[in-house]
Order: structure tokens, then C-alpha cells, then sequence
């Protein structure tokens, strides 16, 4: 099969990627050095029945095999093309940042399933925020309110679980939360027709400010009011044990793990249920679902709001199930993050999931190569998360199509205001009847 002016392209890309696996990452490395790889990690006092040895690789000849590996797939793209050339353009990226680790890694030791865990565990808001997002735009919503509704929740949890003595109190506080913003984001674009991304934007400033000042007004003055109980680590029996993942996936709070129920939960809702048949469909094509008898506006109310809560408990997730104070400004973007991931994992949960772990791993990448002092600079290493949801969006964007009627506004037929009707003098003698288009 001879290959496409846009294979031959990619191709070139990968070439160069290949090349500069090589000459940034091996040649300068001595032949000597070692990259040692840790894969026992203990939890709460759990620790693996099986010990693992530490993976102890060559680092030069490691990063060699990446970069020869890369080229292969470069030049196949380039000779031949391959079907799915997203799925090589992956393994390519995945062959380049295991390279970058492996020269940062070099003479050094780095615990790889601590850093799986810390990059699940940052991930968490950041699937919230995507499954927040899902929720309202198979529906037809628009939402980049999951910003200013997750700052929301990091602070309700904080204020009420410490005024309550209780998290799970302050979880449920920022949940109600989320949704009271999420109702009033659905009024103002479903009853009102407002802009959608206006109408999310006056909701993150609006959540911005009002954190701010009562932070600064109550929180700073009575610090007892901003130290919240932590969810504790709840590591699962027998399942916690097993080595390498039962650290990361298995030994978690509670909020991690009702994440990762909602990722399934609503994979499930939303394509075998028939409530995800009509969120589709109202996502889709509003007047054909109005014609078949589904309420639109209720729908969408009903999911804007479940959007709400969900971001809610990723805001509880900052304060409640991580640093326990709340700090203005402390979600950091992860909200709009959300929605990248949202984008990039083509409005679906597992695929939404997948791409947060992408996301969360650059965050979780930066404190580990500082940790190790590496020779990047530390503002660089900042940018990390950021730069992966830049080139996620920009690489993906284009091909991944949003519900085909996400953020227009619904008008039924019988609300269409009437034209105005004609002077008698003017009238039509023998009128024709309208029909509704």
C-alpha cells in the first residue's frame, strides 16, 4: 500500500522523535550507568505478601533500544503507513518519556509504583472534572463551570467538615454545593438561552472571588475552621497485597475509590441504560428526542446537575481526600484540565480515565524529577501538565466530534415567538395555512 502525503508526514515525525530519544537522552549518558526502578511500595501499613526486586536496567543501551524501537515505527510509517497511526504516534510518545525517565533515572533509584500511585491520585480531580463534563454535554450543556464549581467544593468541604467535625459531612456539603452552581448554570442556559460559555465563565469568576475573600475574611482568622479530618487510606483485603498494582489501585481513600465506581457507573448508564439512550439523543439531535415524546429540558436539567455534583466531590477531593486546608486558587486549573481530558478521551469515561492518567503522570513527573534534581529547571518542570493538555488538545481536537448539538440552546416549536400578523388592508385574500419547519 503505498503511503499518503499525511503518512509520509507523520512518519518524518516519528524519525524525529526517534533521533532525539538518541541524542538527548543515550549519547550523553555514560556507558556504565544504571537506572534502578523500585516496585514495592507499602500503603498504611500494608505491604505487598510478594516482594518484587528492583528493576535495575542499563541506561544508555535502554534508551538506545527506545530510540532504534521508535525508528522502526517511523520508518514502517514512512514506507508503508499503518492503519491506526494515532496508536503508533502513542507508542512513540510512550517510548520518549520512558526514555527522558530512564536518563533521569540514570546512576540514581526512583520507586515506579510510588509514582504510579501519586500519578492515579492526582488524576482523581482531574477524571472528575472530565466526568463532570461528560455528563452535561451528551446532553447538549456546555459546562466550563467545573472550574469555579470544584474550587466551590475544596472550600464548603473544608469549612463545614471542620465546623462539623466530620469529612463525610463536608463531602456532602460540597457536593450540594456543586449541584446549587450547576442548577443555576442550567437555568441561565436552558430556561434563559444565556451563552453557555458566558454563563460558565461568570461562575468560575464568581467562585474565584467569593473563595478568596471568606478565605481571607474567616479562614485565616479562625485557622480551626480550615483543618478538616483527611479521608484515611482503606486498604482492601487480600487485594491490596498483590504486588504492583495493589498499592496503586487497592489501597486508597474513599473518594478514589468512588471515582473509579463512577467511571463504570456511568460508562454503563450512559450506554446501556435506557437514561443514556435519551441523554444521547438529546445530545444529538434535541427535536427528533422531542418528537419521540423525551422531555429535552428535564434531561438536560438532570444532567447539568448530576455534572454539578460529580464536580463537587472533585473539589472535596482536594481538601477532604488530600492536603486537608483549603488554599485560594488551589485546584490549579484541573477543571479546565478536566475537559481536555474530556476531549482527548472523545466524551466517553473510560476514555476519559485513560487520558487523565496521562495527565496526571506529567504532574506527578515534575515532582519526581525535581526530587531526583535533575538538571531542568523547575519552572519547566511546572509547565508539565499544562503542556501535555496543549498538544493533547491540539493533536486530537480536530478528530474527536462532540454531541452534534453540544452548547446550542433548545427551543420547542410552540415557544417560537409569532410573527406579526398583517394589516387587513394588506392581507392576503385567500391565505395559505403555515407549516412549521
Amino acid at each position: 500500500m503505498r503511503p499518503t502525503p499525511r503518512a509520509r508526514g507523520s512518519g518524518t515525525v516519528l524519525l524525529i522523535l526517534a533521533t532525539l530519544i538518541f541524542v538527548l537522552f543515550a549519547w550523553p549518558l555514560d556507558a556504565g550507568l544504571t537506572a534502578r526502578f523500585g516496585l514495592n511500595l507499602s500503603i498504611g501499613g500494608v505491604t505487598p505478601q510478594v516482594q518484587l526486586p528492583d528493576l535495575v536496567l542499563p541506561a544508555r543501551l535502554t534508551i538506545t533500544l527506545f530510540a532504534v524501537l521508535a525508528a522502526l515505527l517511523g520508518g514502517w510509517q514512512l514506507l508503508r503507513g499503518f492503519r491506526q497511526a494515532s496508536l503508533a504516534l502513542g507508542v512513540v510518545i510512550l517510548l520518549f518519556v520512558l526514555a527522558f525517565l530512564t536518563w533521569a533515572t540514570a546512576g540514581k533509584s526512583l520507586n515506579l509504583t510510588g509514582m504510579l500511585q501519586s500519578s492515579l491520585l492526582r488524576a482523581i480531580p482531574i477524571v472528575l472534572g472530565a466526568l463532570s463534563g461528560i455528563l452535561c454535554e451528551r446532553s447538549g450543556v456546555i459546562n466550563i463551570a467545573i472550574e469555579g464549581m470544584m474550587l466551590s467544593g475544596a472550600f464548603i468541604g473544608a469549612f463545614i467538615g471542620s465546623a462539623a467535625h466530620n469529612s463525610w459531612v463536608g463531602m456532602l456539603a460540597a457536593i450540594l454545593l456543586g449541584a446549587l452552581l450547576a442548577a443555576v448554570h442550567a437555568v441561565l442556559s436552558i430556561k434563559y438561552k444565556v451563552d453557555q460559555i458566558i454563563s460558565g465563565t461568570v461562575i468560575n469568576i464568581f467562585a474565584a472571588g467569593a473563595t478568596s475573600f471568606l478565605s481571607s475574611r474567616i479562614l485565616q482568622e479562625h485557622q480551626e475552621l480550615n483543618n478538616p479530618a483527611i479521608f484515611p487510606p482503606i486498604p482492601i483485603p487480600g487485594l491490596a497485597q498483590v504486588p504492583l498494582i495493589g498499592p496503586v489501585f487497592f489501597a486508597n481513600t474513599i473518594i478514589v475509590y468512588m471515582t473509579l465506581a463512577l467511571i463504570v457507573i456511568i460508562h454503563v448508564m450512559l450506554f446501556y441504560t435506557r437514561w443514556g439512550l435519551r441523554t444521547r439523543a438529546v445530545g444529538e439531535h434535541p427535536r427528533a428526542a422531542d418528537t419521540l415524546g423525551i422531555n429535552v429540558f428535564r434531561v438536560r436539567y438532570i444532567n447539568v446537575i448530576l455534572g454539578g455534583m460529580v464536580a463537587g466531590l472533585g473539589g472535596a477531593y482536594f481538601t477532604l481526600g488530600s492536603v486537608g486546608p483549603f488554599d485560594e486558587l488551589m485546584t490549579a486549573g484541573r477543571g479546565f484540565i478536566g475537559l481536555a481530558a474530556m476531549i482527548f478521551g472523545k466524551w466517553t469515561p473510560f476514555g476519559a480515565f485513560g487520558s487523565s492518567l496521562i495527565f496526571g503522570f506529567a504532574d506527578s513527573l515534575q515532582t519526581k524529577l525535581q526530587i531526583l534534581g535533575t538538571p531542568i529547571p523547575s519552572e519547566f518542570l511546572l509547565m508539565a501538565p499544562y503542556l501535555a493538555t496543549i498538544l493533547a488538545v491540539a493533536g486530537l481536537v480536530g478528530r474527536a466530534v462532540p454531541p452534534a448539538a453540544d452548547g446550542q440552546p433548545y427551543e420547542r416549536e410552540g415557544e417560537v415567538r409569532p410573527r406579526p400578523r398583517r394589516k387587513a388592508a394588506t392581507a392576503d385574500p385567500d391565505p395559505q395555512p403555515e407549516q412549521n419547519s
